[in-house]
């Protein structure tokens, strides 16, 4: 997480600073409060659609990225953290830009005579421009009215994912909005300095993006289509078991990676962890527990040969370090990138010490009796708790039943809160942080 919020904060600095270079404003002129609205309102506006733009350009599932920002879980989170940033500094922006004009209109804000503009050549672009201002006004208002909601709803988290889906695809439609009034209103000066070219190639890129979210065409290269092979029900832990024959030329996943799954076109994709090593042969498996109104009707939905789209892979969560020994956590469904990773180390082992921590509320007899084959053939040692019969599990659990735990890798999969209490402990004890990769289980 520490990548991901210096990577936030040192962005936003940089366009600070650029605007600060690029900004010729004399600070000692600033004489009264309309000449300072003006500077916020070219500041805020350049913040604003700076962050915006990466945001687009995240959203479109960019795996360069992936080693650099620590896998797709994590760049959305970064996304989330620039669409609330982008929220916020346009809320600001509209203030700014309306509350005077309603001070002025109530008789208790003055608006200073402003001297006429310069004169400028009718064909020239920033002669265009200035004739584009009201119009870019306007647009940029309703494109800042239509993000509001839409941003205000995709933060809803009872808001169901299947019409999270298909509205937050539209702010594609407002952000092309907000690119032409931020073209047209932000200071011409900029263009010609160290500003422009940088904003002209954020918001060139962000808006290649939107179209490909508009159209749908999004990460398609990395898309194959297959059919349900088979499925096994675990009742006693509401769980799925699905298995997936590739029809395509899927390029390989290495162990604890994801990728996003659709199984009917009006509820779009869904992230869910790949449970399987891959051996080359095209099939692949996704355990799936029933957590939500779209997952919970899956064991009446699905049939064996239903078609099927597969995105992916995607994640950093691939069990890769200096370290020979590594302690795993699995909590509940969070089990699901180690059973993947078992069934690799047993084709392929990689000789490191493992201890593998599964803690679940519902004990399921089949379902662990099947995960004890795996770590036996996988020669790792497996500790489960069960919530009702051994308590929870904490720091002090581990470090006792691994006494070299400040050698380890930790890898943790499961309730985020959890994660984070046991990243907390473990670091507070000696664990160093880079030690401790946790999988972000909410893209949202």
């Amino acid at each position: 997480m520490k990548t991901l919020k210096r990577t936030f904060w040192i962005y936003l600095l940089v366009l600070t600073g650029l605007w600060w270079l690029a900004d010729q404003t004399d600070w000692s002129s600033l004489d009264h409060f309309f000449r300072w609205r003006t500077v916020w309102m070219q500041y805020s506006g350049v913040l604003g659609i700076g962050v915006m733009s990466l945001a687009m350009l995240l959203a479109i599932r960019p795996v360069v990225l992936e080693p650099h920002l620590g896998g797709l879980d994590k760049m959305y989170r970064l996304h989330k953290w620039l669409g609330i940033a982008g929220l916020t500094l346009s809320v600001s922006h509209w203030l700014m830009a309306q509350v005077p004009k309603w001070l002025v209109g109530w008789g208790l804000l003055e608006r200073p005579v402003r001297p006429p503009p310069p004169a400028l050549p009718a064909d020239s672009i920033q002669q265009f421009l200035t004739n584009q201002r009201h119009l870019a006004e306007s647009i940029g208002e309703w494109a800042f009215y239509a993000a509001l909601a839409l941003m205000v709803l995709a933060l809803v988290k009872r808001f169901p994912y299947r019409w999270f889906f298909k509205t937050h695809r539209l702010l594609a439609v407002a952000y092309l909005a907000l690119v032409w009034h931020s073209v047209v209103l932000m200071k011409f000066d900029y263009w010609s300095g160290v500003l422009g070219p940088v904003m002209a190639v954020l918001m060139a890129a962000g808006s290649v993006a939107a179209v490909l979210v508009l159209f749908r065409r999004v990460a398609v290269s990395r898309q194959v289509v297959g059919e349900v092979a088979s499925i096994n029900h675990h009742e006693a832990l509401n769980v799925l078991a699905l298995d997936i024959q590739l029809k395509g030329r899927w390029a390989g996943h290495e162990s604890g990676q994801f990728a996003f799954l659709t199984i009917h076109e009006d509820e779009g994709p869904h992230p869910f962890t790949l449970s399987s090593a891959w051996t080359g042969d095209g099939r692949i498996q996704f355990i799936i527990k029933a957590l939500g109104d779209y997952t919970g009707t899956l064991a009446d939905r699905l049939r064996v040969g239903d078609p099927v789209k597969v995105e992916g892979p995607y994640g950093r969560f691939n069990f890769q370090g200096e370290p020979s020994r590594q302690i795993w956590v699995g909590g509940g469904i969070g089990i699901t990138p180690f059973i993947s990773r078992l069934k690799a180390l047993t084709e392929t082992p990689d000789g490191k010490a493992i201890d593998l921590f599964h803690t679940t509320v519902v004990y399921d007899p089949e379902a662990i009796g099947l995960l004890e084959r795996d770590a036996q053939a996988a020669n790792v040692r497996l500790h489960v708790l069960w919530d009702e019969r051994d308590g929870r599990l904490d720091a002090e659990r581990i470090c006792k039943t691994v006494p070299d735990w400040r050698d380890a890798d930790v890898w943790f999969c499961g309730p985020a809160g959890f994660g984070q209490a046991l990243k907390q402990d473990l670091t507070a004890r000696g664990l160093p942080e880079a030690r401790f990769h946790q999988e972000l289980f909410a893209l949202r």
